[in-house]
């Protein structure tokens, strides 16, 4: 075996060339769309669980909030993204239509 050569006589670079090609592959092809996806689905239980929490926010009344007032120093930050996305009605819906596919 020639130094700088695998066994079928490729230079070794090209191995490690291909390599990167698959993997960057992989990645554009399952991995970022799983990750994507993740994503949304962790966001939506959340937005669920936030509205069960605080409905009253939007007008809804609800009884909980008596006692799930006491958690907001804890969830402020998501709290605040979270009602942006509920007000943001548009994105919201646009958002929800794509992953199901409603166009």
């Amino acid at each position: 075996m020639t130094h700088g050569h695998d066994h079928d006589g490729e230079p070794d670079g090209f191995l490690e060339w291909l390599g990167r090609i698959f993997e960057d592959l992989y990645h554009a092809m399952v991995e970022h769309p799983a990750f994507e996806k993740i994503e949304q689905e962790a966001e939506d239980t959340e937005d669920v669980f936030l509205f069960a929490c605080f409905a009253d926010a939007f007008g809804i009344p609800s009884p909980v909030s008596y006692y799930t007032v006491e958690l907001l120093p804890y969830l402020a930050e998501e709290f605040e993204q979270w009602e942006r996305r509920m007000w943001d009605r548009e994105t919201l819906l646009e958002r929800k239509g794509h992953q199901y596919h409603f166009h």
